[in-house]
């Protein structure tokens, strides 16, 4: 074991279950399903901007009206990229292999039971494992599910339309699972090949953005601070920038939007810079890639102050609650 943390403070959810939560607690209708935004133009006076949007049901093209566009479009944003055309998403040089396996049918079977004698702190805690072939990290999920991530180094694959999230050949499955083979523990391997569906991410981030605001437009989550997953915060970033985002617009009311998105630029900006670069040096760390004060990261050999640099608590503002959210 390279290195442990009793005390590390973390709640991990399923993405659907809080995509759920978040979705409930809006009013009724405040959501437009099948709107396939288009293009986005602010008038002249800067008082309003106007989305143009397809609705994909009829075919129909639609303008909407609003004081602020928020620019919640993912780390490939095309709003971003209308502000910053030059700006080019950095490949950090290896992929991700993503999978949940649902075990509530079958809680007590040989994959469940194996996987959690080998790590018997599972349902507990968060496992990163380090291999020879990048890393993997898997934890438990409510209603029995287990959620892993396997890290590969390799060169860029091709990236088809507006998703870092690939489509799967069986026959990549395949070569997945028996890669995993030579690479994990048996236990871990089950999980791994009894998933359906695997998934395939690219990983991408990006130098740190000067200006998240422009008129009356903002950006929010990761089309304001592309970042690799290895902080385990990228849906926490997201929520911060909203509420952030939220009390400035509530502080400043109606008249003063400028003042609030200045506002709320100030508070995020600082924070999400640090943590996408601390994240990008974790995950070279963990993938065994040259950083460029030193060697690659070997298990066997690594110091005491080395593992300690594989703590997910050396994060830039961990814990940290902006004071406008007390």
């Amino acid at each position: 074991m390279l290195t442990r943390d009793e005390k590390f403070n973390f709640r991990a959810a399923y993405w659907s279950d809080l995509h759920s939560l978040l979705y409930k607690a809006l009013p009724q209708e405040i959501v437009l399903w099948g709107h396939l935004f288009i293009s986005f133009s602010i008038s002249d006076d800067k008082s309003f901007v106007k989305v143009r949007t397809k609705v994909l049901q009829t075919g129909n093209t639609i303008d909407i009206v609003g004081d602020l566009l928020c620019a919640a479009d993912g780390c490939l944003s095309s709003i971003r990229q209308s502000f910053l055309p030059d700006l080019k998403l950095r490949y950090s040089g290896y992929c991700a292999w993503r999978g949940v396996l649902n075990f509530s049918d079958n809680e007590n079977s040989e994959t469940i039971l194996g996987l959690k004698k080998a790590y018997p702190d599972l349902g507990r805690c968060l496992y990163f494992d380090l291999g020879s072939e990048g890393h993997s990290v898997f934890y438990e999920l409510l209603n029995k599910r287990i959620n892993w991530i396997w890290y590969i180094n390799q060169p860029e694959p091709e990236v088809k339309g507006n998703s870092v999230t690939m489509k799967v050949s069986s026959d990549m499955v395949k070569k997945m699972h028996k890669a995993a083979e030579k690479v994990w523990v048996p236990e871990l391997v089950k999980v791994i090949q009894e998933t359906e569906e695997p998934f395939l991410n690219v990983i991408y981030d990006s130098e740190p953005l000067d200006q998240i605001f422009w008129d009356n437009v903002v950006l929010i989550g990761d089309a304001a601070h592309p970042t690799t997953p290895h902080g385990l915060r990228s849906t926490n970033m997201s929520i911060l920038d909203a509420a952030v985002l939220g009390k400035c617009l509530e502080k400043w009311g109606e008249g003063s939007l400028n003042s609030a998105l200045r506002e709320y630029q100030s508070i995020r900006l600082p924070v999400v810079s640090d943590q996408v670069l601390f994240s990008r040096r974790l995950g070279r760390i963990k993938q065994g890639l040259f950083l460029s004060e030193g060697k690659p990261l070997d298990p066997r050999t690594a110091s005491k102050g080395d593992c300690r640099e594989l703590m997910q608590k050396n994060m830039p503002f961990f814990s940290y609650i902006p004071p406008i959210l007390n």
